[in-house]
């Protein structure tokens, strides 16, 4: 059978690589190869694979960082799972770092270098080239990728997904020059990451613009947990400033506020090494009150510091700082997305013939928050779960996010409204009356200020709402550009995420509501949305979205 992969990161390569060796697979991807959010990954890899440690603590620690949100069958698979697939890398030829350590060879039973994160109970981090792991992983994979017979469509944008009788049976694309072109496929398997650009400040590369889970949006394909938005603590808090790991933290660095006052240890037992969204509406509160948040490394041996993160130790400097000396400011942004095309354990989601694995997917794996170095992870285990249920009999009753009677909010299309309930950037000080549109160039800019300003780190209803009038007044028409299609993705799932924060009306994980501070008990562990209508963008061959194949209560509204 034909494969179509989309996206090029651990998930996606992984993906292609073990389907190769039983089906005719195509990888397309937006940018090169080596444009994924994988390449930028710092930390390393969690994975149970020292003496000390076990798959049952590993999950432990993956469900008290999610809140208590995650599917225990997801977590158990990963966690279970992950020796054997972080063996695949080493048999690759991943070279993860190594120690002579005595005390860490007693400890661990190996020479693998470990490094310990936020709300890991133990030092199961295993990295590469210090804080590159991410690059050596997507170097490796490339160079696997490029010794099995895969065609390769570089530069190459997903616009839309292609149905007949209710099946994905291909996908549309802008190819190398911009011209529209359709690939048919028996299956398709969407690994095309995130949508970091949803906010202002992201840690994310320019590539996460959501286009694998609008287009399946748009397909009429189950979408949940979208709310749920991870805030990275510590961005590097300069213009284009990237990700700080936390693996510094993990080897002491602590944070001070601009009074050099450490804050965290009255906030979380755990201090710094608390879960990421305490730790980041930690250092946001200290911002706010008191100016400044700096990350503070110089306890540690200076020598130690550079050679355990030589990548930082540069970009540091050249942001002036010497961090073996002093704090370097810091900041939280947008990092990662737990929400995304609900799929079982296999990588299935309700659309047949569609998959989805990594960022792009939501197994249920991270519920609410998720635990540091997770990801990479989670790539690796469902991209060759999801690569070997290709062309196996579907399931008639799947469990998306693990739950056979997910409920699912059908949602319909509003028509274009008139005015929206605040000034977009540009228009600060009126009110009343029609709102002026956006330009289509600024669409971006101001769909990122609503989100970051009142869909961002903390959430309140009049926020909410707000974002979501001056959202449904934002247009992308006819796209014909990747920036217009990326613009696109963008609004859908923008829209989507506003509307899943003022449906949880809790704070839960990476879901904080000033106006609902507590977690609800009683609150359902996932929300899921679909679409209920076609959209007039969806190319004129699709056919119109069939019924969602989920056995589940349904209630209908509007979604902007």
């Amino acid at each position: 059978m034909h494969v179509v992969i989309v996206g090029s990161g651990i998930a996606g390569l992984t993906a292609a690589i073990r389907a190769s060796a039983r089906h005719d697979v195509t990888l397309v991807t937006k940018g090169s190869l080596a444009d994924a959010a994988t390449s930028h990954a710092q930390g390393g890899v969690a994975v149970a694979l020292g003496a000390d440690d076990s798959a049952t603590l590993h999950a432990a620690d993956t469900h008290v960082a999610a809140a208590g949100s995650a599917d225990a069958r997801a977590v158990d698979v990963l966690c279970t799972d992950g020796p054997a697939r972080v063996q695949d890398l080493l048999a690759l030829g991943v070279p993860f770092d190594r120690t002579d350590d005595p005390s860490s060879l007693d400890r661990h039973g190996d020479d693998l270098a470990r490094g310990r994160e936020a709300a890991h109970g133990r030092w199961r981090v295993v990295h590469a080239a210090g804080d590159a792991t991410g690059a050596a992983i997507e170097r490796t994979l490339i160079a696997a990728l490029h010794r099995r017979h895969v065609t390769i469509l570089e530069r190459t944008c997903l616009t839309d997904l292609v149905l007949r009788d209710g099946a994905v049976v291909g996908i549309d694309v802008l190819d190398l020059l911009g011209e529209p072109r359709r690939i048919d496929a028996d299956a398709v398997v969407l690994a095309s990451g995130g949508a970091g650009h949803l906010y202002r400040e992201t840690t994310n590369p320019l590539v996460a613009t959501g286009d694998g889970a609008a287009a399946a949006w748009r397909a009429g394909a189950v979408l949940a947990d979208l709310e749920y938005v991870q805030f990275h603590p510590t961005r590097l808090a300069v213009p284009g400033g990237g990700l700080v790991s936390e693996a510094v933290r993990g080897e002491g660095a602590v944070l001070r506020d601009a009074r050099g006052h450490r804050f965290m240890g009255a906030l979380h037992p755990d201090a710094e090494l608390a879960p990421r969204d305490v730790v980041a509406r930690g250092i946001a509160a200290a911002i706010r009150d008191h100016g400044a948040v700096f990350l503070d490394a110089s306890g540690l041996d200076a020598a130690f510091l550079v050679g355990r993160f030589p990548g930082l130790t540069r970009a540091t400097r050249a942001a002036g700082f010497d961090w073996t000396r002093e704090g370097v400011p810091v900041a939280p942004a947008a990092h990662y997305s737990m929400g995304g095309v609900a799929t079982d354990a296999e990588g299935r989601t309700s659309l047949p013939g569609l998959s989805a694995v990594g960022e792009v997917a939501c197994t249920g794996v991270h519920g609410a928050n998720r635990l540091a170095s997770n990801s990479l992870l989670e790539g690796l285990v469902f991209a060759v779960r999801a690569a070997d249920a290709l062309g196996a009999p579907r399931p008639g009753r799947l469990r998306l996010r693990g739950d056979a009677t997910l409920p699912v909010t059908r949602v319909t299309d509003l028509p274009e409204p008139v005015r929206a309930s605040r000034p977009v950037d540009g228009d600060q000080g009126r009110t009343g009356g029609p709102d002026r549109l956006p330009e289509p160039a600024d669409v971006r800019r101001v769909l990122q200020s609503v989100m970051t300003e009142r869909v961002g780190l903390l959430r309140d209803a009049a926020g909410l709402a707000s974002a979501r009038c001056d959202l449904a007044a934002l247009t992308v028409d006819g796209p014909t550009t990747v920036r217009g299609h990326e613009d696109r993705a963008l609004l859908d799932l923008a829209r989507l995420v506003g509307r899943a924060a003022e449906a949880r009306t809790e704070s839960r994980g990476a879901h904080a509501r000033t106006d609902h501070p507590d977690t609800d008990p009683g609150a359902p562990a996932s929300l899921a949305w679909s679409r209920a209508v076609r959209s007039a963008a969806t190319p004129a061959p699709v056919p119109a979205p069939v019924p969602v194949p989920v056995p589940a209560p349904v209630t209908e509204e509007a979604i902007a």
